[in-house]
């Protein structure tokens, strides 16, 4: 059954570095278009597409790299191996999309003051160029952006510029038909602020688990109240809890005894711990300190 479970990792891997790699061909193909396609017509919007399918690229090259990483073994060296190198992956792609977004909105504020003729037939023609790009990407990458932030990461930024396209193309159309050339500012200002909006909410997520924060849906003083009603357990304090990655949860912490207990009978009383933690808080890696009328700090939270 193991052995069955390995297999199907290893293919998902392979189906997962796969779809990266076609859509990081795909999106400089997309890329080099759009960027000669908006110098020739003079979009603002066209161009700001393609600076955000550039992003796609770097963010997708990132991901692809990092999930190589992921998988390698720990060693001497790096005990963790390079487990946070996913996390890593979806900060840096993330601080991309609203660096990209400020840019935007600069360019975009000047250019409303001073509308431009416009080719609006290359903009129509290469946006949906774009779209039909950028679809097949988000479906390549929508099964796999359930796996980790990483994937999440890179799955946001082609959903993004799959709607930057699809904005791009409606601003060509008003263009064309109606001679609405401011349209192409408000459209770079939109696509914008929806970066911002969707890069903001991942950048902090993986932001907490960089800084080692507590995750979320934990509730430490519930842990506290919990573990002291265990037998014999008289304190757990001094205690840590962070993510390594989105599937590792770490608690480590010191626990006080009313008497001087045998190992043998700490292992049992950790075991329970283990399988309390693990049930209730998804924790999945507990290091405890046994202590026995030691005089240590008995806050919850010590400051190392």
């Amino acid at each position: 059954m193991a052995k069955k479970s390995a297999c199907n990792q290893q293919s998902n891997d392979k189906i997962t570095k796969s779809s990266l790699l076609f859509s990081i061909l795909l999106n400089i193909g997309i890329t080099v278009a759009q960027i000669i396609g908006g110098l020739i017509s003079g979009s603002l919007s066209l161009l700001s597409d393609a600076l955000h399918n550039f992003s796609d690229v770097l963010s997708l090259t990132v991901s692809f790299f990092a999930n190589r990483l992921s998988k390698k073994e720990a060693s001497i060296e790096k005990t963790f191996g390079f487990k946070r190198a996913e996390i890593m992956a979806a900060f840096i792609n993330s601080f991309s999309l609203i660096v990209i977004a400020v840019i935007l909105i600069i360019e975009g504020i000047k250019r409303f003051k001073t509308p431009q003729q416009i080719d609006t037939s290359v903009v129509i023609v290469l946006s949906l160029i774009a779209i039909f790009g950028n679809g097949l990407s988000v479906l390549l990458l929508k099964k796999d952006s359930k796996l980790n932030m990483n994937m999440r990461s890179a799955y946001l930024h082609l959903v993004t510029d799959l709607m930057a396209s699809l904005a791009v193309l409606l601003g060509g159309l008003l263009m064309k038909f109606y001679s609405i050339f401011w349209i192409d500012s408000i459209l770079t200002f939109i696509i914008a602020i929806y970066l911002i909006i969707m890069g903001y909410d991942l950048l902090k997520k993986s932001f907490k688990i960089l800084m080692l924060y507590t995750p979320d849906d934990i509730e430490v003083k519930q842990i506290v109240s919990i573990v002291n009603e265990l037998p014999n357990v008289k304190s757990l304090h001094h205690i840590h809890i962070w993510q390594l990655n989105e599937d590792e949860t770490h608690l480590e912490a010191h626990i006080d005894f009313n008497s001087n207990i045998k190992v043998s009978e700490f292992g049992e009383i950790l075991y329970t711990i283990e399988v309390i933690l693990q049930e209730k808080f998804k924790i999945n890696h507990v290091t405890l300190q046994p202590e026995y009328e030691n005089k240590d700090n008995k806050d919850i939270i010590v400051q190392d």
